[in-house]
C-alpha cells in the first residue's frame, strides 16, 4: 500500500512526523507537504505561480518533499507528479486543533482529503482537538489502526473526517460515526499599531459549541470524549431545495 501524506500545519510539523512514524510500519509513505504552514487556506489552489518543490531531509535521510502551495496543490503533485506508482490512500494530519462543524469548509487538513476524493482516491483526514503542544502519539496509533481496519474495505465516494480528543486513552469513550455540526469559530480580531504607525488586526477567537448543537454531530461528540468519524462528499447542493425554487423562479423571465 502507498500512502501520500500531507498536511497545512507544514513539513515540520510534529503531528505529520507522528503519522509517518505510525505508517511508516504498514505502508510505503510518500511525504509531500506546504514547506510554511497554510492553516485555514482551505480548497485554495495555485494558478498564478510556479509551485516550488524541494526535498527535505531529516537526520541524513530523505523525508519528503515541501512544496510553496497549499494542501489541495500537494495532493495534485504527489499524485501527479511526485509519486513513483499509483497513490491507494490519502492522509491529512495530524492536525493541531480539531476540524468540526462550519469550520471544516475552511481546514486545509481536510481539504486535502477532499482534494484526494476528487482525484478518485480513498482519503482521510485526521486531527487532534488540541491547540497547544500536544502528543501525538496516540492519534498517529489510531490512524495506523483505523487505515488498516478500511483497507481491508475501502470506503468509496466520501472523504473521512477523524477527530481525536486530547485525552488519555484510558478516557477516550470510543469512536462514533457522526454529521457535520454546526459549530464554528466566533471571531474577534486585535487591533494594533506597527512603528510606523501603520494599523493592523490579528484574527482571534475560538469554536464555541451552541446548546442545542445535535447530541450526533462532529463537535458534541469530540466535547464528550468520543473520536469522531465524519464521512463527507463534495456536493453542496441542497437537493430538497431544487423542485420549490424551480417553482418559485420559473415565470422570472416571462
Amino acid at each position: 500500500m502507498r500512502i501520500l501524506l500531507t498536511n497545512d500545519d507544514g513539513i515540520y510539523a510534529k503531528g505529520l512526523a507522528a503519522l509517518y512514524t505510525s505508517l511508516s510500519a504498514i505502508a510505503e509513505c510518500l511525504v509531500v507537504a506546504p514547506e510554511v504552514e497554510q492553516s485555514a487556506v482551505g480548497h485554495a489552489i495555485t494558478i498564478s505561480r510556479p509551485l516550488m518543490v524541494r526535498e527535505v531531509r531529516k537526520n541524513g535521510y530523505f523525508f519528503g518533499y515541501a512544496v510553496t502551495g497549499t494542501p489541495a496543490d500537494c495532493v495534485k503533485l504527489g499524485v501527479k507528479e511526485l509519486s513513483n506508482g499509483p497513490v491507494d490512500l490519502v492522509v491529512s494530519g495530524i492536525n493541531r486543533g480539531a476540524n468540526v462543524g462550519i469550520n471544516v469548509i475552511y481546514s486545509g487538513t481536510v481539504s486535502a482529503a477532499t482534494e484526494g476524493l476528487i482525484l478518485g482516491i480513498p482519503s482521510l483526514a485526521i486531527s487532534l482537538d488540541s491547540h497547544r503542544e500536544a502528543d501525538f502519539t496516540f492519534a498517529a496509533e489510531f490512524a495506523k489502526r483505523f487505515i488498516q481496519m478500511i483497507a481491508k474495505r475501502p470506503v468509496a465516494g466520501v472523504a473521512l473526517n477523524v477527530n481525536v480528543p486530547a485525552l488519555p486513552a484510558e478516557e477516550i469513550k470510543g469512536v462514533v460515526v457522526v454529521k457535520q455540526g454546526r459549530a464554528r469559530l466566533v471571531e474577534s480580531f486585535e487591533r494594533r499599531v506597527d512603528p510606523r504607525e501603520h494599523v493592523y488586526y490579528w484574527l482571534a477567537g475560538e469554536t464555541l459549541v451552541a446548546e442545542d448543537e445535535a447530541w450526533d454531530s462532529d463537535a458534541s461528540a469530540l466535547k464528550r470524549g468520543y473520536i469522531t468519524v465524519t464521512p463527507l462528499h463534495c456536493d453542496l447542493t441542497r437537493h430538497d431545495m431544487i423542485e420549490e425554487l424551480g417553482k418559485r423562479i420559473s415565470d422570472v423571465l416571462l
